[in-house]
């Protein structure tokens, strides 16, 4: 412990030692005044790195004392400024800032570091509904109960958020389609927990048997698939389930696409197709074919589409112009490994997601037996520049454990959604709970 408040002291020392030292060099610099007719020169900064609040000293050539003339930015981001000598600037790091170089801008004029700021996500893992006991309670966060894992034979993965940032779960042990508000409060939007069956209707009149997958569109309509069913449902904000379609396969997952307005769905069977087809229903066709027990499925901000390719421990992007796999992360090795797309390993990768920067999140653990001893109880970050593997919290090992990161963790997690802000929500089955994630 005394190594970790050390670490962690000599920042804010640093620091203070330096905003010391530019206010100090003030006077010596008022003679050196900018000229708006030369470049601006960034030579270095430091820290390299940092979490949110991190205060970095830029060194470089004509700069200005005029702190209102200068601009500084990280990723397109601007940094609060709070003193400048002429050849330094001493700026803050903001919230979710990312990695990327630092640019300083004066009178129309900008300079680039060379190297790039590495910037530490805090990631924090909280429990938005639920409490480890399966069974059925409308109520406010920890109050509330969810048949998740009541059985160790569910597998559902659906979840989805709206932009008023209300989440959706598929609760296949109470065959219903439960709401949860920012608050935690949760309710039941659509189904009957003691009624399985299939019926359309409005509220606790719909009638579902496993609702499994789960997506939503820019109106808030949610759109469900049931495997004890074989079909397609929509559900409208006030609850009404509506047919959509009988699907050819029994149907697992599902999404929505923004940019083609279309939806996918799937079987996790092997060969396999993923069927594409209108929100009314009409203009089924099959555009992939042949994959190992396809999982998961999103849509990117420019209409490619991810998926967990679960026999094969691998996550697949597809170009929907051609329908051709355009990159891969996973070796197809049975594992829990981060790093590079190829060398990465996946455990029967299940729940996928994608946020408007076309990054992906995937829940590890899709063990048919809800098996706590799997080598992957996270949620993954496949980067959607790069496709460089990392752990986005929780690790290898089960539990229910709300922290910082890897020392979160999570007990067979599922299903995965991400909201407009970058806030994860996670589906951790045998805890029978919905897991938050605030990322800053």
């Amino acid at each position: 412990m005394k190594l970790i408040y050390k670490k962690y002291l000599f920042f804010p020392l640093l620091s203070l030692v330096l905003l010391v030292g530019i206010c100090s060099c003030k006077k010596d610099n008022m003679g050196a005044a900018h000229d708006p007719n030369a470049a601006i020169v960034v030579t270095d900064f430091l820290p390299k790195q940092g979490i949110y609040g991190t205060e970095v000293l830029i060194n470089g050539e004509n700069f200005t004392t005029d702190t209102t003339a200068i601009s500084v930015k990280l990723n397109g981001i601007p940094l609060k400024i709070i003193a400048s000598n002429g050849t330094q600037i001493m700026a803050i790091v903001p919230k979710r800032a990312g990695s990327g170089v630092i640019e300083v801008s004066i009178g129309g004029k900008t300079g680039t570091s060379k190297d790039s700021y590495n910037y530490i996500y805090k990631r924090t893992v909280s429990t938005l509904a639920g409490n480890g006991t399966a069974g059925f309670f409308n109520g406010k966060g920890t109050d509330a109960k969810f048949n998740f894992g009541g059985e160790p034979w569910y597998r559902n993965g659906g979840i989805a958020v709206d932009d008023a940032l209300n989440v959706y779960v598929t609760d296949p042990g109470n065959h219903c389609i439960r709401k949860i508000d920012p608050a935690g409060n949760v309710s039941t939007l659509a189904g009957s927990p003691s009624n399985a069956g299939f019926a359309e209707g409005k509220g606790g009149e719909a009638r579902f048997s496993l609702p499994y997958g789960l997506t939503i569109d820019e109106q808030g309509n949610l759109y469900c698939v049931d495997p004890g069913n074989w079909d397609i449902r929509k559900i409208t904000p006030d609850g009404t389930a509506k047919l959509v379609a009988w699907a050819a396969r029994e149907p697992w997952f599902i999404t929505y696409d923004r940019t083609s307005k279309k939806l996918y769905y799937n079987s996790v069977t092997s060969p396999a197709p993923i069927y594409q087809l209108n929100t009314d229903g009409t203009a089924v066709t099959t555009v992939i074919d042949g994959l190992n027990f396809p999982a998961g499925m999103a849509c990117g901000p420019d209409g490619s589409l991810y998926i967990c390719i679960h026999g094969d421990n691998q996550i697949r992007k597809y170009d929907p112009k051609t329908w051709k796999h355009t990159m891969s992360a996973g070796s197809g090795k049975y594992g829990y490994k981060n790093g590079l797309n190829t060398e990465a390993e996946f455990a029967l990768p299940w729940g996928i997601a994608a946020d408007n920067q076309g990054n992906v999140y995937v829940a590890g653990n899709g063990t048919a037996g809800a098996d706590s001893g799997s080598p992957d109880q996270s949620i993954r970050l496949v980067d959607g520049k790069t496709f460089q593997v990392s752990t986005f919290a929780g690790s290898n090992i089960a539990g229910f454990t709300n922290a910082v990161g890897e020392a979160a963790s999570f007990n067979v997690p599922e299903g995965v959604a991400v909201d407009k802000n970058g806030t994860v929500y996670v589906i951790d089955k045998k805890n029978n709970s919905v897991r938050k994630i605030i990322s800053e």
